[in-house]
């Protein structure tokens, strides 16, 4: 895989896009990208609902020995693949379990990059259907001429509407940022 210029050359820069690259490079050795970004997406979906989990990973007091084997326990309980499993061993034993977050977008990164897609990261105040993800992936799609693979988010701060981060565009349609807007109109 390449590294140099373009996505991968910003991803691979920190360290959570070295770790997220040599992730990369096992899973393709292993023919096992979609269960990787399958794994890693429940991951992302984990750290979300529970804040135990983010606690975790996040704790600089826990000690390698007792991460490992709690992350380990994660893994298992989540029906992780074994290469994530491994991975967040790996981790776990690094202490750079802090990184995983980033480590995830990064490997999204990465991965739409390897499929061809563009990845749309959306923030919605409250968990989009089926139809409206549809939807709105139809309409990212037309409007970049690419497929787009779209990674949500729920935060209830905006009140209403989208933000949609397309790369380096930022599309806000939330009601929160229309508000404010409205509140600096009626200022003068």
């Amino acid at each position: 895989m390449e590294n140099s210029g373009g996505i991968q050359g910003n991803i691979t820069a920190g360290l959570a896009g070295r770790y997220a690259v040599a992730l990369f490079d096992l899973a393709r050795e292993s023919n096992a990208i979609d269960a990787v970004a399958k794994s890693l997406g429940d991951l992302r979906a984990g750290l979300t609902e529970s804040a135990d989990l983010a606690a975790l990973i996040a704790s600089p007091v826990v000690g390698r020995t007792d991460a490992a084997n709690a992350i380990a326990a994660v893994g298992k309980a989540m029906k992780l693949d074994s290469l994530t499993a491994k991975f967040l061993g790996v981790l776990a034993d690094n202490r750079r379990l802090a990184d995983l977050p980033k480590m995830i977008d990064a490997f999204d990164a990465i991965v739409a990059d390897h499929r061809g897609e563009v990845t749309a990261k959306v923030t919605s105040a409250h968990p989009l259907t089926a139809e409206q993800l549809k939807e709105l992936t139809a309409n990212l799609k037309s409007r970049v001429g690419r497929d787009v693979n779209v990674a949500t988010t729920v935060d209830p701060a905006i009140l209403g509407g989208l933000v949609v981060q397309l790369g380096s565009q930022l599309i806000d349609g939330s009601i929160r940022t229309r508000l404010n807007s409205f509140a600096q109109a009626m200022k003068g």
